[in-house]
């Protein structure tokens, strides 16, 4: 964070908070996979943990998105925090008490993924609320600093503490959503009234109304979903440690965590230095980087060189993950924020889930390393034909908020 940015306390609480929360969700994460493995030793259950957050994130995040626009934004994320905070301690609970079972944990998970729903919909309507506006691309990156130190720090820690006791992992967790929610009442924010329209299906969706009618937002989202369905690779990675660089598994550890150790670094360095000028040129490199990084990953054969193309990659994602970010608040009218939020959020993680399933299935038809291959070409051909067809998001030159 820059000295402004440390100087304004409306957004410090804020970003402890999205540390707080996301390295909890890190932690639980680790620990609730390796608690479900020790119970039942069956993989198809770990993928069961995966499911079950991602039904409640496409049931809910349409009707979060519209709740955020007619309710108290810190309110709705406070709630959702202490409801995680408590799910979490029922986890302690129930490894204390040995009666944690497959369904019982499967059950505390949806509701921790329900809570995530519409926590992670309505953080992102609170940055344009909280600080100025020309401070908003800084803040973005600031922001998402924040979420890269605890993707990175998060599991590490989660399975350290968890060799030690399991219950002092959710212990932990639980303690972290609370401060979080005690952060989150710390925070003022100055807005009006929001219009309090009655709830139907054209309210819902007036999301992805608004985003097919503005080329901009359109063409940022699009961009970078098929980016991530087309050149995800995360997948993949257990059989290039294993069968390409003759690894064990703290070699796929490492190879996980270098793309977010390259977003971090990156989001370090435009939370001093945004981007000012050539904003969409900016964003379209930014993916071309990414489809690069993918095809020299591919050939690879150094698990020290791969690790570094990994950092690149990380460190261009997230170069088009704060343009992307920030185009999306500034270029939507408060009143609609939540609701096209609702449908970024959708489209991001709908793009990781499809992301992995395309490299699994392609993979089992050709391999591991074409499957790589073809997905650093599509990236790039995305980036060729989205400078065709979103000619305007290409053409942005700086950050400007619309009015409303």
């Amino acid at each position: 964070m820059t000295a402004s940015l440390t100087r304004h306390q409306p957004f410090v609480s804020f970003w402890l908070a999205r540390i707080a929360t996301t390295v909890a969700l890190q932690m639980q994460a680790v620990a609730v996979s390796w608690q479900m493995y020790d119970l039942t030793g069956n993989p198809l259950d770990l993928g069961l943990v995966g499911l079950t957050q991602f039904i409640p994130a496409a049931l809910f995040v349409l009707v979060a998105g519209h709740l955020a626009d007619r309710h108290d934004r810190r309110l709705i994320v406070r709630t959702c925090q202490f409801v995680a905070g408590v799910a979490v301690a029922t986890l302690a609970a129930g490894t204390a008490g040995h009666w944690l079972s497959r369904n019982a944990i499967l059950a505390i998970v949806f509701v921790i993924g329900s809570a995530r729903a519409f926590e992670a919909t309505t953080m992102q309507t609170l940055l344009p609320a909280i600080v100025p506006l020309p401070m908003l691309a800084r803040a973005t990156a600031a922001s998402s600093t924040a979420t890269q130190l605890a993707v990175i720090a998060g599991p590490a820690v989660g399975g350290l503490i968890y060799a030690v006791n399991p219950i002092l992992v959710y212990a932990l967790c639980c303690a972290l959503y609370l401060s979080a929610s005690v952060l989150m009442s710390l925070i003022r924010i100055e807005r009006a009234p929001a219009t309090r329209e009655p709830i139907s299906f054209a309210v819902l969706f007036a999301g992805f109304k608004f985003i097919r009618h503005n080329p901009i937002i359109l063409g940022a989202i699009t961009l970078d979903l098929f980016a991530v369905v087309l050149g995800g690779a995360t997948a993949l990675l257990p059989v290039f440690a294993r069968d390409v660089f003759n690894a064990g598994p703290s070699a796929l550890g490492m190879l996980r965590a270098s793309p977010g150790a390259g977003a971090l670094i990156m989001a370090l360095v435009m939370t001093r230095w945004p981007p000012r000028r050539h904003v969409g040129r900016t964003m379209f490199g930014a993916v071309a980087v990414f489809g690069a990084a993918i095809l020299v990953f591919s050939q690879s054969r150094s698990l020290e060189l791969s690790m570094a193309v990994l950092c690149v990659l990380g460190a261009a994602d997230m170069v088009s993950v704060v343009i992307r970010m920030t185009i999306v608040q500034l270029e939507t009218p408060d009143a609609t924020r939540g609701r096209v939020s609702a449908v970024n959020s959708l489209f991001v993680q709908t793009s990781n889930q499809l992301g992995e399933f395309r490299a699994g299935l392609m993979a089992s038809w050709f391999g591991a390393i074409p499957t790589v291959v073809i997905g650093g070409i599509g990236t790039l051909l995305v980036v060729a034909i989205g400078r065709k067809v979103f000619s305007e998001l290409y053409r942005v030159d700086t950050f400007e908020p619309v009015r409303g």
